[in-house]
């Protein structure tokens, strides 16, 4: 007891109670917001009027689901101000890409409804051109945290091509929610692109789960000796068995009475939380990868404490006003009006 009572009152835990915040921030948002900027790219391949169907699926969620990229960030720069430091250097770039598309996609989500019909054409490129410019940056971005911020054309194309992969499992997501929100033609082109999806996010999987273990010793070392081996053996099982069940429920959807329309994008969510766990373990307990340690970079106990209660203060109203905009506006999509 009096050893517990001496951690709690050093503030050692802190460090790791704000990773597991910003940790938990991240993959929330990477669900919530990876879907609408899957629709968004998608929303390329559709027509005029199913355009307006798949904006409407978003429109009452979308500029609340960006406010989790916004407590992810924020508490990495309050709670670990080196890391943000050395991480946002590093990524200046793609980071501004991200917030001119999320630029794009705000001016155009509103601006499509209200233009003339000879411009609605032009919003509709800039929001799908804004998402897929958001999404290739985040996969960037990934890329070259995996890769520990290497320079050089070999980290430029990797990052790239990670991009392309998160874009995808962007795609796979979206799709997936408009299966479970719309009916029709376009849940039917839903499945399909889905279906397209899921192979290119099959390879991001492979790929980042091939690399990371090869860029670093210390994460092979993590992953492939005895006997964490076969203890952590369950979730890349796990993530195949999902990936085989949204393959198996994609082939048999639409169904007589919409049942199961849920299920892709359920099983999507798992694979979500599967990957982004295999990585948060990989990495832990270096917050920049074999640079900065979470404890390292963490501020001060007492600067940690006071955010704390911030914190503690801000998340149960995000949670609430999530689980209640999901509840009023659960069910199929309709037309989205501004009258």
């Amino acid at each position: 007891m009096e050893q517990i009572s001496n951690v709690i009152s050093s503030g050692d835990w802190l460090p790791y109670v704000f990773a597991f915040l910003m940790g938990l921030s991240m993959i929330i948002y990477a669900v919530l917001d990876g879907y609408d900027l899957g629709v968004g790219i998608l929303s390329q391949a559709a027509k005029d009027k199913e355009k307006d169907r798949m904006i409407a699926s978003i429109g009452p969620f979308w500029d609340a689901n960006e406010t989790w990229l916004v407590l992810g960030v924020g508490l990495l720069l309050v709670a670990f101000p080196a890391a943000h430091g050395v991480i946002l250097t590093n990524l200046y770039m793609p980071v501004a890409i991200m917030l001119i598309g999320l630029i794009f996609r705000g001016i155009a989500f509103d601006f499509r409804v209200k233009a003339k019909e000879h411009y609605k054409k032009r919003w509709d490129f800039s929001f799908f051109f804004g998402s897929l410019m958001t999404s290739m940056s985040q996969g960037y971005m990934l890329g070259a945290y995996i890769l520990g911020f290497e320079k050089g054309m070999r980290a430029i194309l990797f990052s790239l091509l990670i991009g392309v992969c998160v874009s995808a499992g962007y795609c796979l997501i979206g799709a997936c929610w408009m299966i479970m929100k719309c009916e029709g033609d376009l849940q039917k082109k839903a499945v399909k692109w889905a279906k397209y999806s899921i192979y290119a996010t099959i390879a991001g999987i492979v790929l980042v789960s091939i690399t990371t273990p090869l860029m670093s010793t210390r994460i092979f070392d993590k992953w492939f000796s005895l006997p964490e081996i076969f203890m952590l053996a369950p979730i890349p099982v796990v993530t195949g068995l999902l990936v085989i069940g949204t393959l198996f429920t994609l082939n048999r959807l639409p169904t007589k009475g919409d049942s199961f329309s849920w299920l892709p994008f359920t099983l999507t969510v798992g694979i979500y939380i599967l990957c982004f766990y295999g990585l948060a373990y990989s990495f832990f307990p270096y917050i920049v990868p074999d640079q900065l340690t979470i404890v390292e970079a963490a501020s001060a106990p007492e600067s940690l404490m006071i955010i704390l209660f911030g914190a503690l203060i801000v998340l149960p109203v995000l949670i609430g006003y999530t689980f209640v905009a999901y509840k009023v506006f659960h069910g199929k999509a309709r037309d989205l009006r501004y009258d």
